[in-house]
């Protein structure tokens, strides 16, 4: 059965969870586009971790925007990866199932070769105490996981590095119509690659297909006809995130058009 439910940004997830009848819910520890140390919503993550339990909740938490480990500049880089390490062990203190983090990219005037690079190290040497679950990307030439062939290379690149714990995949339906990826077939093709998805962001697209733009759009308002949506979920069975600007309405057309969703 698929457990379908929202993003939201405010500061009690639970109550959002329980408006949409959802036991999946996703959400930032903190500031989105800033450096900060992780912070807890309520402020305690032992009471967080307990209620998400006694609510039948299962979380997934949302890296920092910022975060670039694959970046060739140090100053962007190396604090990227202490703040995804803190953000992997927040998230494991809340018992959440996984820590979704961009691919990032290097600028304009870098080998992506090095990109590549600086991510393998990164899994060699970041504790995952949950799985680390890298996200597609919608647009940036010099972008790690735009479109399936910059997946694949990334996981050609990080499969030996080794590291403790998890790396795992989110399929964000959004980026890859808009990196130019076919929806139709795309989750043999995803897990081809990865082995696994382990969560959907399932969020149609304001702009049309190859755009590389990342506007999300609700169900039954974007350029993706929405029955391609519901078929890619059934066909990837995993936990699914609305990241639209109104979730609710969005869960309710996923539930009313997938037998057997919550």
């Amino acid at each position: 059965m698929v457990s379908i439910g929202p993003h939201v940004h405010d500061e009690d997830p639970l109550a959002a969870a329980a408006g949409t009848k959802s036991h999946v819910v996703q959400f930032f520890l903190g500031d989105p586009q800033g450096w900060a140390d992780p912070k807890f919503p309520g402020g305690d993550a032992g009471a967080l971790r307990d209620a998400l339990a006694g609510a039948d909740v299962r979380a997934f938490i949302h890296a920092p925007y910022r975060i670039n480990v694959a970046s060739t500049n140090n100053r962007i880089r190396i604090p990227s990866r202490k703040l995804l390490g803190q953000q992997l062990a927040a998230a494991a203190a809340i018992g959440a199932q996984g820590l979704i983090v961009h691919g990032g990219h290097v600028t304009a005037d870098a080998n992506v070769a090095e990109g590549y690079e600086n991510w393998a190290k990164a899994v060699a040497r970041i504790d995952r105490p949950v799985p680390m679950l890298i996200e597609n990307t919608a647009g940036g030439d010099q972008a790690m996981a735009r479109g399936l062939d910059g997946v694949a290379r990334l996981w050609d690149a990080i499969g030996d590095a080794g590291g403790p714990g998890e790396v795992g995949f989110c399929l964000d339906t959004c980026h890859a119509f808009a990196s130019g990826e076919d929806l139709s077939g795309i989750v043999d093709r995803v897990k081809a690659i990865t082995g696994r998805i382990d969560l959907v962001h399932c969020n149609n697209s304001r702009d049309e297909f190859g755009s590389g733009r990342d506007r999300h759009a609700g169900m039954e308002t974007g350029t993706i006809d929405p029955v391609v949506l519901a078929d890619l979920i059934r066909a990837a069975g995993a936990p699914v995130i609305c990241e639209t600007p109104d979730p609710a309405v969005d869960i309710d057309w996923l539930r009313a058009h997938i037998p057997g969703a919550s």
